[in-house]
């Protein structure tokens, strides 16, 4: 099956639901798409109800279910767009475009591999989990948010694994008390790891990559940047790295960690 080729297809609303605070699952029905996506890449959403705004947004995509032909996206209310987005219901149909970019990939071989999301980072990561799992590959994981009610995607991760993900609060409410770079660099002094993949706020990923680079594992991160047509023509979400400057969306937004330049 060809999995390269971008699609716009017409998304239909299935559920929308607040998970936490300002927190949302947005299910919608969109088989062509799901029938391709990788783990890490992700849909260019149009948010209907916004006729001035004629810009798509970028979102990972939580879950994925080729089957059903249903994809999942978690996403935060934290703008104009976001906010129309929790008005959406089931019936309402969205155009989107997708799977766009370039997704995780960890090296051949692979057999114990570190997992590692801030925040709603944690949702491009879990399609990931679940390949490494189907591939027989050990999966470690940690989980960062502001407070126990944020850790929205836990019980997944923990469906998933069949044991509780390693977890950090700010507030200190649930898990470790701080960042989650805390629990992964103890994770990565306790075990062998052939594969690092992190995804959450900028300097999370800059500290990650530098810990893995430290213990000589090979580390992937998936890069946010503002973007516009999502395509790969505007050129307005550029990554610097050391081969030059990458367009998050088409070349990433997965990158080797040591080839960012941050």
């Amino acid at each position: 099956m060809e999995h390269n080729r971008l699609v716009c297809e017409d998304a239909r609303v299935l559920a929308n639901e607040e998970a936490g605070p300002r927190l949302y699952f947005l299910t919608l029905e969109s088989p062509e798409i799901a029938s391709r996506l990788q783990p890490g890449q992700f849909v260019h959403l149009q948010v209907p109800g916004m006729p001035d705004h004629i810009l798509r947004r970028p979102f990972s995509v939580f879950d994925c279910d080729p089957e059903a032909g249903t994809l999942e996206i978690l996403y935060q209310d934290l703008g104009y767009g976001s906010h129309r987005m929790t008005d959406m219901k089931a019936g309402d149909v969205s155009s989107q475009i997708g799977p766009v970019g370039h997704g995780w990939q960890a090296p051949q071989g692979t057999e114990r591999a570190l997992l590692i999301g801030g925040g709603v980072g944690a949702a491009p990561l879990f399609l990931h989990a679940k390949a490494l799992r189907a591939a027989g590959v050990a999966v470690d994981v940690v989980l960062g948010a502001a407070t126990k009610a944020s850790l929205v995607t836990f019980d997944a991760y923990e469906h998933l694994l069949g044991c509780a993900p390693a977890a950090a609060t700010d507030d200190g409410s649930f898990g470790y008390a701080g960042f989650c770079t805390q629990p992964a660099s103890d994770l990565l002094s306790q075990h062998h790891y052939d594969h690092v993949a992190c995804c959450g706020p900028e300097p999370l990923m800059r500290i990650v990559s530098q810990m893995a680079a430290d213990a000589q594992v090979e580390c992937q991160v998936s890069m946010e940047r503002r973007m516009a047509c999502g395509v790969g023509a505007c050129l307005s979400c550029v990554v610097d790295t050391t081969d030059g400057k990458r367009r998050a969306c088409v070349d990433g937004p997965v990158f080797e960690s040591s080839k960012v330049v941050w």
